[in-house]
């Protein structure tokens, strides 16, 4: 038998910087304080409580890796460590009292559309006693983002490992890496990021991966007391440094796009890389590190460090794959034997269809209409038979170039927009038209089409070829979607008390 829980106007779900953004601008823009954010975990911060392993930091300048309404001038670094960015989102949920609306450990189970009451019924969870919640709310909102669930080991054997077994997201601090031989499988972003944070503690790191990245030397300057001083003092300075950075990551846009130009500063790029390799990296290891895909079909790695490291005698780079983990040891498709103490899975998130046990009208899942529409949303937010129900970085709102922030700030402005009136007691729910919803889908696949992304394999893909993750246009073209919406894609329903 669940509790009931008394009714709250807002529900919001997930307590990274997408839930906490929402929460703040619901008190700043609409005075509200009359809602709850639900994280299943022991603490705020989403991704960035969950990766704690060592190197772990933002790859997009601090500058612009913050809330526009909430800007720190006190980053130490042009590129943070996690616990930095931690810090300030904790800052930033103090600040905007959005601390005192957060329960933790409690986990969004279900919510059904109650046609008759405009209204959803959401079913929760202690994640730690397993005790059952209900609660009723006039609009729902999911801020979980994409990297939540790590990707499982599925090699055979792995149930056998005498050592520990860990995720980048999910690192046991208690794991002793001194004078062991480590195991780490991937080099995404956080491959490249722990392989040298650990490789003057290991005895050995054995580095394995499938397929090679794009490298780009990245310089990690600390951010000098005098410019950190005119950020505070002077007005506008900050903001300026803002809309620069914005406006240089903007420029590789062209870049994803199949035509003449793209394919010309693709090319530039993949000898920046390839140069930088030769550099930087063992010339035994050249042909490993330089992809043949396009520039920009995976996420580019900036290089904490990386390439330099592999010149340490005491780091190993394969792509020979693991097929069998003994108690001691990993065995290569090839053949041979490492012997092996810890594994570090370097190996991201199941990025896949997202995963929402939502019902709307007429009884509808959303796994069920994701099957019709190709499992993307409306301007990347909105379903259209789920009134009152809006996904803050959802379906396609992913950039390859810019801070995920902005994407996460556009659509908490749509969203803010959106509910105003049913808030404000003029509406009592709001959803997007059909026609309009599939126009965009077929809109948006049209042009994933004509981008690089759609030339190579990528965890950007799913099964049935369709890109769910990733935004074709330029951020200016988000912003205004946003900013200026089509009023005529909504449909409103009436106050229940009129």
């Amino acid at each position: 038998m669940a509790t009931q829980l008394p009714r709250t106007r807002v529900i919001i779900v997930g307590a990274g910087f997408s839930g906490v953004a929402m929460g703040a601008q619901l008190k700043q823009q609409l005075g509200l304080n009359d809602y709850v954010i639900y994280e299943r975990s022991p603490h705020l911060g989403g991704t960035w409580w969950a990766n704690q392993y060592p190197g772990c930091a933002v790859d997009i300048p601090s500058i612009f890796y913050s809330l526009s309404f909430a800007p720190n001038p006190n980053f130490t670094k042009l590129f943070p460590d996690h616990y930095e960015i931690l810090a300030y989102l904790e800052d930033v949920a103090r600040t905007f009292e959005v601390d005192q609306h957060i329960q933790l450990n409690t986990s969004w189970d279900k919510g059904v559309w109650r046609e008759d009451t405009k209204s959803w019924l959401v079913e929760l969870s202690n994640v730690i006693t397993g005790e059952k919640f209900e609660q009723e709310c006039d609009i729902l909102i999911s801020a979980i983002g994409g990297l939540v669930n790590p990707q499982p080991c599925t090699i055979p054997g792995v149930e056998s490992f005498a050592g520990p077994v860990m995720h980048t997201a999910r690192w046991k601090h208690d794991a002793v890496l001194e004078d062991k031989n480590v195991i780490v499988i991937g080099n995404g972003c956080s491959g490249t990021q722990v392989v040298p944070a650990i490789a003057g503690k290991a005895k050995n790191v054995y580095q394995f991966f499938r397929t090679s990245q794009y490298y780009f030397p990245r310089k990690n300057p600390n951010i000098h007391p005098y410019l950190k001083w005119a950020f505070v003092y002077i007005p506008g300075v900050m903001l300026a440094f803002r809309w620069l950075m914005f406006n240089l990551l903007e420029r590789s846009v062209p870049m994803s796009r199949t035509d003449e130009r793209g394919a010309r500063l693709r090319a530039v790029n993949k000898k920046t890389s390839d140069d930088y390799v030769e550099r930087t990296a063992p010339k035994e290891y050249w042909d490993l590190l330089k992809p043949k895909y396009n520039v920009g079909c995976k996420r580019r790695v900036f290089d904490p460090g990386y390439l330099k490291c592999l010149n340490r005698d005491n780091v190993h780079v394969t792509s020979d794959p693991i097929v069998k983990i003994e108690p001691t040891e990993v065995i290569t498709e090839s053949g041979k034997h490492y012997p092996a103490d810890v594994i570090v899975l370097a190996t991201g998130f199941d990025t896949g269809k997202m995963r929402m046990n939502i019902v709307g009208q007429d009884g509808i899942t959303a796994a069920e209409h994701w099957d019709q529409h190709g499992g993307g949303a409306y301007k990347t937010t909105a379903m259209s038979p789920f009134p009152n129900f809006f996904i803050v970085l959802g379906p396609n709102a992913a950039s390859g170039h810019t801070s995920v922030l902005f994407a996460v700030e556009a659509a908490i402005g749509l969203i803010i927009k959106l509910v105003r009136p049913i808030l404000k007691g003029k509406a009592s729910s709001v959803s997007v038209k059909h026609d309009y919803e599939r126009q965009y889908s077929t809109d948006i696949q049209g042009a994933l089409k004509q981008r690089v992304w759609a030339s190579c394999k990528s965890f950007y893909i799913n099964a049935d070829g369709r890109n769910n993750a990733l935004y074709p246009w330029s951020s200016y073209t988000m912003w205004w979607q946003a900013r200026f919406p089509d009023m005529r894609a909504w449909t409103y329903s009436q106050s229940k008390t009129d």
